[in-house]
């Protein structure tokens, strides 16, 4: 299994366990689901109702969350579009740094900027649709896992950028 990392904070944001699709060479888009936290009963073998044991009131510890948000423990964050655009100047001149010390050669960094440039555009059209999301750390220095919504209106998915991730194989 490969876990990848955020290279800036060492977070673990996502797993190739999910189906990571590449959007547009610079970002990894993965459908997240929607699951139920908490509200487990346990059978100790004890007679509950004998004991005046009551199970009720279990229901009001479930919890609905997104599973790649709730496993990867990620925090969720707010900007405005100002904020975000600061944000996303100062980070991706991390993970250029990042690229030139990980070896990548000035092509590959030209089609990074390239690349990145243009989906940043298509976040901030789109920029009242998503949710924003840091990792365990909160780095605030660190990538901004964007959260939105397929077409449908009902499957999450997350929005990560490709080169601000480095893999570790567990």
């Amino acid at each position: 299994m490969l876990i990848y990392n955020d290279v800036i904070s060492g977070d673990e944001l996502i797993s190739d366990s999910y189906d990571l699709k590449t959007v547009d060479g610079v970002a990894y888009e993965a459908d997240c689901a929607k699951i139920t936290i908490g509200g487990e009963s346990f059978d100790t073998g004890a007679n509950a109702s004998a004991e005046g044991g009551d199970d009720d009131g279990a229901d009001d510890q479930k919890e609905t969350k997104i599973d790649i948000v709730h496993s990867f423990r990620l925090q969720e964050t707010s900007f405005d579009k100002k904020a975000y655009l600061g944000h996303l100047k100062t980070y991706m001149k991390k993970v250029k740094e990042s690229l030139k010390a990980r070896g990548a050669s000035d092509d590959e960094v030209k089609e990074f900027e390239t690349g990145a440039q243009g989906f940043a555009k298509k976040i901030i059209a789109n920029f009242g649709d998503y949710e924003f999301l840091i990792g365990e750390s909160m780095d605030p220095d660190a990538m901004v896992v964007l959260l939105n919504y397929r077409e449908d209106g009902v499957t999450p998915y997350v929005t990560l950028w490709k080169h601000g991730l480095k893999e570790t194989k567990v």
